[in-house]
């Protein structure tokens, strides 16, 4: 496969001229719902200029297409400000404006909460069993008004800015359902003989209007607190580039610049364990370097004079020169970063049932109460304003979106809950609600299927040696002493089977090929096939056979004699996890198709695939091609699962519909990730698939529940039994019939914690 890394045209920088048309990115502040996102959208669009623009609530951005001689980004800001969001539009500090925005929103939304929760708690114990208490109405109402006006005033105002331009959501209703029950009460509190002379008890629902704001504050608190850590997956790959780098001038000398002053040509020193800051090729010098963040492959890669090297990846032990040849937004890590911001921003806008409802919900309720009015003005005789106001006040009390709020958080909570329990990790709720469509899952090799760490499965002996004990603490010391990053696995394996070390009377490292040491007037040998042939080491022919059956089986052979005469061939291999092929069928039973994407060899690549089953899969994979390899999926029509635990995953972990990170992998694919493994087993792909569809089932319920409530309430609500038997429901039971469906509605969610998965 080619090496090149493709990029979406528009992925390497944040502005892209065309013409006359930009097409620009800036974060979004104050979104609350899909529904904001919608509105955010139609203000962009309605300004003349614009060609066209999107919205996405996930991850709080809005890319705008316009033609720059017409339209400036203060002009698109002031058209999202007239609707109460706002842009940023600060290029420099987007992010830190950004952040800084949303964690002071977070501690706001937190503060509303407590306060709100605090005050309604006696407000409800007064109004539930305290209700003839002297001056109870008048406590109620004093608690009630900040809780209303003050700790919900957002509401407030968010519906004002959405009616001046003709829209509506679930802040309108929320608004006029908590403002029209103070109202009232308020009213009921200071004339209730209004009422007495009509032979009617004044009712008054402070409580009703408290609790729905401390209901629904909750809410959008564990919404902002999801929402406050979208960015750190992006920080910590920012954070793989170092600040500063030494520069080499042409006297030799080394001085330490910024990052940002490095220039293409430049030569930069890099020492043993720091992070390389630009992409380029070695000058002098050899080293390896760990460049798992672009290939998941845990064996560091040598580097010599002319060899590539990459931002981000990490040198090893030796250090070498190398000249810049990408700086800045062009290197590959800057890419990487800005193709997880892409894949992040690509998806659709996250358009909850409820919220997607809300658009129609809300004007049907507030013209259903309207109505209701005007008819029982028309029909209703003697008390014909006291019914159309008692009628049109219960519509919008007992249509008060509580149940239909608390319907999703309340399952996906629970759910989430007990994917922990299973070693689950959740933090997207919209992963959770998608994971029981997916059709198809694309596994990482490293790491995923396999244990991510090389070790010695196989060390033969030859047969002519009877006791190799003096030979092991030979090769013991060898590879003590080796850089290769293979030795470490050696060690291990001898260390486990209790080698001892020797002195060895010199050693000497051999770049490419091996290492070799004299002991005891002898020459021994560590290394590839190549050392042994130019050194005139005879290969039997069963140690021969034995060999190319362990390459076929993709492990790494080394060899290793002394003198002229082979004696031992040890295999090294990254381990299939026992569990792997057992998830792969339970996946492939279920009907969901199994590919694998690796950035290893293609023979290693067809091995692993033949032990586990796999009949698809893709080797000499670079980060961009697996997230083009999730996005062609997608295009026909797949709903996509991604599992990998790399830095080199992170980008089609963006991507993917569902994004699932190994425990024991990379922060950074963590952080993108949706959903997280803790445990290696890959078991736990089939649990969290049904975590989902049992979740989902009761999200379904919930919302059933909530709407048939809706649709059975608000008609007798407006006084539709009247002409029947003489019924009105009485406001007060009304509120009690709200606070009866959200009781319900959690109720019938923690039901899910006794499911088995």
């Amino acid at each position: 496969m080619s090496s090149a890394i493709s990029l979406h045209p528009e992925s390497a920088v944040n502005r892209k001229h065309k013409g006359g048309t930009t097409k620009d990115t800036f974060p979004v502040l104050e979104m609350t719902c899909a529904a904001c996102a919608i509105s955010v959208e139609s203000m962009l669009k309605s300004v003349p200029g614009v060609e066209d623009a999107g919205v996405n609530f996930a991850n709080q951005t809005a890319w705008v297409q316009y033609n720059h001689t017409l339209v400036t980004p203060e002009m698109l800001q002031s058209s999202v400000r007239s609707v109460g969001y706002d842009l940023v539009i600060d290029k420099e500090n987007q992010d830190e404006v950004k952040e800084e925005a949303q964690q002071r929103h977070y501690r706001e939304v937190k503060q509303r909460t407590i306060w709100a929760s605090v005050l309604s708690l006696p407000i409800v114990i007064i109004g539930m069993f305290f209700m003839n208490m002297p001056y109870g109405n008048w406590i109620m109402m004093a608690l009630a008004t900040p809780v209303v006006f003050f700790l919900g005033r957002n509401f407030f105002i968010n519906a004002w800015k959405q009616a001046k331009h003709r829209k509506a959501n679930m802040d309108t209703l929320v608004a006029l359902s908590t403002g029209i029950a103070w109202l009232f009460s308020a009213f009921n509190t200071i004339y209730p003989e209004f009422w007495h002379q009509r032979g009617l008890h004044a009712h008054v629902y402070f409580e009703a209007a408290a609790v729905v704001i401390a209901f629904i504050s909750l809410g959008k608190l564990l919404e902002e607190k999801a929402k406050s850590n979208t960015s750190s997956a992006i920080k910590k790959l920012i954070g793989l580039q170092p600040k500063t780098v030494l520069l080499v001038d042409e006297s030799g000398n080394t001085r330490e610049i910024p990052i940002s002053n490095v220039k293409v040509q430049d030569l930069l020193l890099v020492k043993p364990g720091e992070k390389i800051p630009v992409d380029g090729k070695v000058a002098d010098g050899t080293s390896y370097v760990d460049e798992s963040m672009i290939t998941g492959e845990p064996v560091p890669v040598l580097k010599n004079s002319g060899n590539p090297v990459f931002a981000g990846t990490i040198n090893q032990k030796g250090s070498f020169r190398f000249r810049a040849e990408k700086v800045g937004a062009d290197t590959l890590l800057a890419q990487i970063i800005k193709m997880v911001q892409e894949a992040q921003g690509s998806k659709a806008p996250v358009q909850k049932l409820v919220d997607k409802i809300a658009g129609i919900f809300v004007p049907v309720v507030i013209g259903i109460a309207i109505l209701t009015f005007l008819i029982w003005m028309v029909i209703g005789g003697d008390n014909a304003f006291t019914h159309a106001l008692l009628t049109s006040v219960t519509v919008l009390v007992i249509a008060c979106p509580c149940a239909l709020g608390l319907a999703t958080p309340t399952a996906i909570m629970v759910g989430v809950g007990k994917g922990a329990e299973n070693n689950i990790l959740i933090k997207d709720a919209e992963s959770l609600e998608l994971a029981h469509k997916v059709n198809a899952i694309i596994l990482d090799k490293t790491g995923t299927i396999t244990e991510g760490k090389p070790v010695v499965t196989d060390m033969i002996w030859n047969a002519q040696i009877n006791n190799p004990i003096v030979q092991e603490s030979v090769l013991y010391s060898l590879e003590q002493m080796s850089e290769h990053p293979l030795a470490e696995a050696v060690v291990t394996y001898l260390n486990d089977g209790g080698a001892k070390p020797v002195k060895l009377n010199s050693f000497e490292s051999l770049t490419g090929q091996g290492v070799k040491a004299i002991f005891e007037q002898q020459i021994y040998l560590a290394g590839n096939r190549k050392l042994m042939d130019e050194n005139g080491i005879t290969v039997d022919k069963q140690l021969a056979t034995q060999a190319a059956s362990l390459q076929e089986d993709a492990k790494t052979v080394i060899y290793f004699a002394a003198g002229k005469k082979l004696l031992a061939v040890i295999a090294i291999a990254d381990k299939i996890k026992e569990t792997s092929r057992e998830a792969i069928a339970s996946l492939q039973k279920d009907g969901i198709e199994v590919y694998m994407l690796t950035g290893d060899n293609t023979h290693t690549a067809a091995a692993v695939a033949r032990k586990t089953g796999i009949k698809q899969y893709k080797a000499e994979v670079l980060p961009s091609h697996k997230a083009a390899f999730v996005k062609e999926l997608q295009q026909t029509g797949k709903i996509v699962a991604m599992v990998g635990d790399g830095i080199n995953d992170s980008q089609a972990l963006a991507q993917a519909d569902v994004s699932i990170a190994m425990g024991k992998g990379s922060d950074i694919a963590m952080d993108v990730a949706k959903m997280t493994l803790i445990t290696s087993d890959l078991n736990s792909i089939p649990k969290a698939l049904k975590l989902s569809r049992k979740t989902v089932s009761t999200i379904k319920q919930n919302l059933f529940w909530a709407f048939i409530y809706n649709i059975i309430g608000i008609p007798v609500a407006a006084g539709i039994l009247f002409p029947v038997n003489g019924f009105l429901l009485d406001p007060m039971i009304a509120g009690a019939a709200m606070a009866l469906s959200s009781v319900s509605v959690v109720s019938n969610s923690l039901r899910l914690k006794a499911a088995k998965i």
